[in-house]
């Protein structure tokens, strides 16, 4: 699989139908449903991280070939798929399985001509790689029975055939250019250093808990077997990882930090752009966008200002609020507490404005403490009812003074509920959605929904007081200045310090989470860009529908509707937004 700045869109490329999805039995749907079928066997076999996502049986003891071959051979297979599906007449598909075709086809083309990219070179970074997946696959694998933990220890047996595989591809970016720049990877070594470990290794959270089904005996062997794959396999690899990456990656790598420096770098950032949103936008417009955004904004929050009474300029506000003592926690189990106390509010929230609600449950834990010096503010890990796991938010307690309670409720809304808990579980359980909708989709959609989301907390009354709502403002500021800093630094050469001092002068930031951000762009161009963007969309398909509609426009329905469509790119919600407004509108 490519590397994890286009996950999401990545995903959406391996698609599955289920065949009560297809309405139509004439021969070409017949071709349609038998090549995608094939498509989602052979995304299985491959990608078998995927597939243990999904709740796919078969596949939960091996990893991804990532060897270079494997690589060529993808790429051979992706154009042959591409060849056989344009074999298929879209004309003869009914109305349903044209749309589905024409976002196969989408997918299919932008990855071929992504292909051109090496982001294969670029493993690991601050913000993920071997040294987080493996023990985040593994304790998120099933975990039912004997066989499931059999599977794991199989799956632990291979991890040095993947590492040693990450450093031939870590090698071949030295060669061609294609690293990721020296001032981000700082903290890469520490979190490679954590699971060479021998005890309280991440890795062995896999094997703690078994269920009551294995014999304690056995449960003992597990355990033991676990520790000396451990001992004796995974613990030298990682060292090999280790002294690799300190000793020759980090010294080989760029100083510089925009994409535009690597190998055809400007024109691989404007095509993740465009992947990213899902537009025609270019790196200019955005760009002009976000410096919009930003103005509108600040005008909000100086408004806010004179509300609160605060006697002072803007930068004074701004200091103001991320370091005055009544907005922090005093320890980390406090700020996990009150996560947790706002997603059970905003749980109560949710009936006003849906009236679907997923079965799958969430929760709130602190993000493993190996990992959170360079880890944002929150995130969110997508669970499987299939494999027994609920989706969960992850908050950061790292270095409290930099985590202000008044900007708890809209991270909370945009990581669990009505962000993307509530989005990601209900796309998984849509049945009469095909697999690659309910699973897939594109970042423009997941991130602009869960900003759109923060918004929500005024419908919800959760921001009932002037800091709650000065939270969601510098929320949104915050988005504004991605478009600005993100097309700052890769397209128009901006320096880490300029984007540093950019955030610095809109927003009220601490200092560390500020440089956590701008390093996690430089590393992850293109995808800072969609929440801003995928937001602004979603905010004009409800003022247009409400616009239409007048007194039929139900809120409720509206989202339901926009939920239940899965995750699509921008121009063609616009379109079903659109047939469903002019539905509507011939209802009596």
């Amino acid at each position: 699989m490519r590397s994890g700045n286009r996950i999401i869109l990545v995903l959406s490329l391996f698609l599955f139908f289920s065949p009560a999805v297809f309405s139509s039995d004439n021969k070409e749907g017949e071709r349609f449903h038998k090549f995608l079928d094939d498509e989602w066997r052979y995304a299985m076999q491959e990608y078998p991280e995927w597939a243990t996502s999904v709740g796919h049986k078969g596949d939960n003891n091996r990893w991804t070939d990532i060897s270079l071959p494997a690589f060529s051979r993808r790429y051979a297979h992706k154009k042959e798929a591409l060849e056989r599906l344009l074999k298929i007449e879209r004309a003869g598909l009914d109305e349903k399985e044209r749309l589905n075709y024409d976002l196969y086809l989408y997918d299919l083309k932008l990855e071929i001509d992504g292909e051109r990219f090496k982001d294969r070179y670029l493993r690991i970074s601050q913000m993920g790689g071997i040294q987080k997946s493996i023990e985040n696959t593994l304790k998120r694998s099933p975990a039912a029975g004997l066989k499931d933990y059999e599977e794991r220890l199989a799956r632990l047996k291979k991890v040095p055939e993947q590492i040693d595989n990450t450093i031939i591809l870590l090698k071949e970016g030295l060669q061609t250019g294609a690293t990721y720049p020296k001032i981000t990877l700082r903290d890469v070594p520490d979190q490679i250093k954590a699971m060479t470990k021998v005890s309280d290794n991440p890795i062995m959270k896999a094997f703690e808990a078994f269920p009551s089904s294995i014999p304690d005996e056995k449960q003992k062997a597990i355990k033991d077997d676990a520790n000396k794959i451990l001992v004796n396999m995974v613990i030298p690899a990682f060292e090999r990882l280790h002294e690799f990456f300190v000793n020759v990656y980090i010294p080989g790598s760029r100083d510089t930090i925009t994409w535009s420096s690597l190998p055809d770098g400007r024109e691989w950032y404007t095509y993740l752009a465009k992947s990213y949103t899902t537009t025609e936008m270019t790196p200019e417009e955005i760009h002009n966008l976000g410096l919009s955004e930003v103005k509108r904004i600040r005008g909000q929050i100086e408004k806010l200002m004179e509300e609160i009474g605060f006697k002072g300029g803007y930068q004074a506000f701004l200091k103001f609020m991320i370091s005055d003592p009544q907005f922090f926690f005093k320890s980390p189990e406090e700020l996990v507490t009150a996560c947790r106390d706002i997603a059970k509010q905003a749980d109560y929230g949710l009936p006003k404005l849906f009236s679907k609600l997923p079965r799958l449950p969430y929760g709130v834990l602190p993000v493993p403490a190996y990992l959170e010096k360079s880890q944002p503010a929150a995130y969110f890990q997508t669970g499987n009812m299939k494999n027994g796991v609920a989706g969960t938010f992850f908050v950061n307690t790292y270095d409290l003074p930099s985590r202000p309670r008044w900007g708890l409720i809209p991270l909370v809304l945009h990581e669990a509920v009505p962000g993307h808990h509530l989005q990601l579980a209900l796309a998984s359980e849509q049945e009469g959605l095909p697999n690659f909708r309910r699973y897939g989709g594109y970042t423009v959609y997941t991130e602009g929904w869960a900003l759109y989301a923060e918004s929500l907390g005024y419908d919800m009354e959760l921001y009932n007081d002037t800091y709650s709502r000065f939270g969601q403002l510098n929320f949104a500021m915050w988005r504004a200045i991605r478009l600005v800093v993100d097309t700052g630094i890769h397209y128009y050469g901006w320096s880490r310090e300029q984007a540093i001092d950019f955030f610095r002068e809109n927003m009220a930031m601490s200092g560390h989470d500020i440089e956590v951000e701008v390093d996690r762009y430089i590393v992850m161009p293109g995808q800072a860009l969609t929440y801003k963007i995928g937001a602004l969309k979603i905010k004009e398909f409800r003022d247009y529908s409400q616009g239409q509609l007048e007194d039929k426009f139900d809120i409720r329905a509206f989202h339901d509707f926009i939920l239940e469509q899965g995750a699509l790119p921008m121009v063609v919600l616009e379109s079903q937004v659109k047939d469903w407004v002019s539905r509507r509108m011939d209802e009596k």
